[in-house]
């Protein structure tokens, strides 16, 4: 089990869809989530892409001399630049971290975004774009560690001797991550990449997609990983927590919703009109848990204005931590989570809920190679003690 954060590029707050407590979206900021991640023992954080974030590859760089172990699951968008500039891109940005690359292939899913990079291809031919552009990315890095050339004349892309004389730290490439709903989405993933990401649905509808890309990539002789893009609201009790929830959409209004659904509604994503039929809508400030909680502590409040990944668990440590196990057992190893404000929020989870995850896990996080004491000395003499239970 390996848990990721992430760095909130198109901006952070303590309420979804308003001003009210928001927060700049500065380096300086952005480095500091990336320092609590590295330093509370997070596998690595998710850097997304799009329009309406900074740019996830001039961002991860910036932050390779901030942190120490952590990993940048970076986002790469096919069809903005050719796939072997690309991969120089990757094999630099793996060597000068010292292997902390991760890669996230990310298609798209909506159209006028995609226009406004230039990108006129409808899904059908998108998805057949990315996967001749993952296949070149591929080969050029492979087979760079051996000084060897690839050629590709297909629909969409074609090089001719293609090369890196500096092969990335990663072998052979850095680790692709994937995800998408759609039949293409699947295919691409069963044949190419190298771990599949859904999005969080409840525990049947996650089964059935791991289990369909499963037998596909069998097909192929592949065998993939899996993992799972979810929020957190995890606070003391499961009180706190939905009620921490309610705080999060307190802000919000009917017409804010209804624009970022109507909104939603002219992309073409698979994965979002799955997001958007969690909730369909439904938005009620008295009881934010009626109509949202999709499966146990399983909310989808948070896809009623944010685009992708809406869905978020609620409730107290051992809720939440049991949900993960839950999820860990449908074959799922990469949990790449996030929570308002993302600061507080990626300490909160690391103290809440780390201790209640698998031994194996526990052992490399940061804090348990410390040999204390741990809290604020008392009284400036009494070493503070765990609370009995």
């Amino acid at each position: 089990m390996k848990i990721l954060w992430f760095i909130p590029t198109h901006g952070d707050a303590r309420y979804l869809g308003t001003a009210k407590g928001a927060r700049a979206a500065s380096f300086g900021y952005f480095k500091q989530v990336a320092i609590a991640a590295d330093s509370l023992g997070y596998e690595g954080v998710l850097i997304p892409t799009g329009r309406s974030c900074e740019d996830s590859w001039v961002l991860a760089a910036s932050l390779i001399d901030a942190t120490r172990d952590l990993k940048f699951l970076v986002a790469l968008r096919p069809g903005l630049v050719q796939p072997s500039q690309s991969a120089r891109m990757a094999a630099t940005l793996d060597r000068l971290s010292g292997g902390r690359l991760l890669v996230n292939l990310v298609t798209g899913g909506d159209a006028e975004e995609l226009a406004g990079d230039g990108q006129f291809l409808d899904h059908a031919q998108r998805y057949a774009q990315s996967a001749e552009f993952i296949r070149i990315w591929r080969e050029v890095l492979a087979r760079s560690h051996d000084g060897g050339a690839f050629d590709h004349d297909g629909r969409h892309l074609q090089v001719q001797g293609a090369k890196l004389l500096y092969p990335p730290v990663s072998r052979p490439y850095p680790p692709v991550f994937f995800g998408g709903s759609s039949d293409a989405a699947h295919a691409l993933a069963a044949e190419q990449v190298d771990t599949y990401l859904t999005w969080g649905e409840p525990p049947a509808d996650v089964a059935a997609k791991v289990a369909d890309v499963r037998e596909r990539a069998a097909r192929h002789g592949r065998t993939l990983q899996f993992g799972i893009r979810l929020h957190v609201i995890v606070r003391e009790t499961e009180d706190e927590a939905w009620h921490a929830a309610r705080e999060l959409v307190s802000q919000l209004d009917p017409d804010t919703v209804a624009a970022a659904q109507a909104r939603f509604a002219r992309m073409d994503s698979v994965g979002q009109r799955r997001m958007a039929e969690l909730h369909g809508g439904r938005f009620d400030k008295a009881n934010v848990r009626e109509g949202l909680e999709i499966a146990p502590n399983l909310w989808a409040g948070v896809g009623l204005v944010r685009g992708g990944a809406g869905t978020a668990l609620v409730g107290s440590p051992e809720q939440v931590a049991a949900r993960i196990l839950e999820y860990a057992e449908l074959g799922l190893e990469y949990f790449i989570l996030s929570g308002y404000p993302h600061l507080e929020e990626a300490h909160r989870f690391a103290e809440l809920v780390f201790p209640l995850l698998p031994l194996r896990l526990r052992e490399r996080l940061g804090g348990s190679t410390l040999t204390g004491p741990f809290g604020e000395i008392v009284a400036n003499a009494i070493v503070p003690q765990a609370a009995r239970s």
